[in-house]
């Protein structure tokens, strides 16, 4: 890790001065920066230098280990179980990262609160955000979504951390401009081994307010090779920015993501990743249920609104492809994550797509799949139909999935090429078709032209342009 040292004679002084005080040394950075910076609030001491990217999106997302204590494995904190409305500073408790001080900032909730789910954080002045609580391990990334309030103006902030407990603060990477209206995503990879803290600081914009929502560390536990691990389920990004929308509605669950479409009863799209991390020998739980984390006004499908249609009830997400532990195989069963399948679309050259995907991840390979439906109108065992369920669910028109295979291993984004093998594909949604996948090979770029989505906008654009105009021709056995 690098560190600014502008002036080297103030910088020897200061840092012996601060070694006579102090004989406590495992809290600092080596070598220690003393620069003293005016800022009210916190008292920043220096400056870090960290790789630093930025996404115009929600960006990508690290999976979290369920079960574990959120400050030794990491955690995603959304704001959403804690209460403070009012600006004057004070502590509130969130699960499941902890104690967090806000000092003139509060828990917002209001419409122009920018947010996924119901509450953000608002800042304004040179209000700050930070955790009262170590990472005792360190970090290997902070993640922050980030957003202008309302309509007002640009303000920049920074990423801070403390190695004393709160004590004193560096800022860390690049200063942020935020000037978005839609929350968009930064990523410091702060590679941190030692105990730390990490909050925001707003350093300008005065009365401006930002939100900020979904602060996520990461400590990477994952290898490469052979040592597969759970990673994000929305790495290559949110491809139609899904949020609050009722037909582009954001759901994050701990096995995928999706976008729900509530005129439509069904997902328009779900994302997950797959390696042999997430699989195992857990039975099929056919246990399909309502999804009650969609809001009480959204139409939530049953299975029973599928019996008699004709269809099947067809996993976008695979049971399959997460049958390492009970309940993340109960989490594919929930309704949202089905559509209405013809049989031999779903039973034959459907399913014999997941097969081959899975059989990869043997291979010592990791694969980021995104799957949707298309259109209206497709043909089930008992002829056609547009709709089912007295037409509160539709029926797709086609099944499409794309997948990106690389090599089990880390910092997925900056490790595809031109070279990365893509398969992308549309299976009309019909019985008596080819029960052989291949045959439905495309590019990325022809779905991407039909749904209107972005699929892979996390990648750079000389990467992305060469994989989505592609067509897939490995073997496929």
């Amino acid at each position: 890790m690098k560190y600014f040292a502008p002036n080297y004679l103030a910088l020897f002084v200061l840092s012996s001065l601060f070694l006579v005080a102090c004989s406590k040394e495992d809290y600092r950075p080596d070598p220690y920066t003393a620069q003293e910076v005016p800022l009210e609030g916190l008292a920043i001491n220096g400056e870090l230098d960290v790789p630093t990217y930025y996404y115009d999106n929600q960006g990508p997302h690290k999976h979290k280990p369920k079960g574990l204590v959120a400050k030794v494995v990491g955690f995603t904190e959304t704001f959403e179980s804690g209460s403070k409305g009012s600006y004057a500073a004070g502590s509130v408790t969130l699960s499941p990262s902890g104690e967090w001080y806000l000092d003139d900032a509060l828990l917002g909730a209001l419409a122009n609160d920018r947010k996924f789910g119901a509450k953000s954080v608002r800042i304004r002045n040179s209000g700050a955000l930070t955790m009262s609580f170590n990472m005792e391990n360190g970090a290997s990334s902070v993640l922050v979504r980030h957003a202008a309030y309302g309509n007002n103006g640009p303000s920049d902030w920074r990423l801070v951390a403390s190695y004393d407990d709160g004590a004193s603060w560096y800022f860390v990477g690049d200063t942020i401009t935020t000037d978005s209206t839609t929350l968009n995503t930064v990523t410091f990879e702060v590679n941190e081994t030692q105990s730390v803290r990490y909050g925001i600081y707003k350093v300008s914009g005065g009365a401006n307010r930002i939100n900020i929502d979904n602060i996520e560390i990461d400590i990477n536990t994952s290898g490469g090779g052979d040592n597969p691990s759970m990673d994000s389920n929305l790495t290559f990004g949110n491809p139609s920015n899904a949020a609050s929308s009722p037909d582009n509605y954001f759901l994050s669950k701990p096995d995928f993501s999706l976008s729900y479409n509530n005129s439509y009863g069904t997902a328009n799209w779900v994302s997950w990743h797959l390696s042999t991390a997430w699989t195992g020998t857990t039975s099929r739980c056919n246990c399909f249920k309502s999804d009650t984390t969609l809001p009480n006004t959204f139409f939530r499908a049953t299975t029973s609104d599928y019996t008699n249609s004709g269809f099947d009830r067809g996993h976008l997400c695979p049971s399959a492809d997460r049958n390492g532990s009970e309940d993340s195989n109960e989490n594919t069963y929930y309704m949202t994550n089905i559509a209405p399948q013809a049989p031999d679309n779903n039973q034959r050259s459907w399913a014999n797509l997941e097969n081959y995907l899975r059989s990869l991840t043997l291979e010592g390979n990791e694969v980021h799949i995104i799957s949707g439906v298309l259109g209206t109108g497709g043909s089930g065992s008992k002829g056609a139909a547009n709709t089912i369920s007295n037409g509160e669910i539709n029926v797709p028109d086609a099944f499409w999935k794309v997948a990106l295979i690389l090599p089990n291993g880390s910092n997925d984004i900056q490790r595809v090429t031109t070279s990365t093998r893509v398969i992308a594909v549309l299976v009309p949604n019909d019985q008596d078709i080819n029960t052989d996948w291949i045959q439905f090979k495309t590019t990325v770029d022809n779905i991407e032209s039909l749904t209107g989505y972005d699929l892979f906008e996390n990648l750079s654009d000389p990467v992305e342009s060469v994989l989505e105009a592609t067509v897939d021709t490995e073997p496929s056995v």
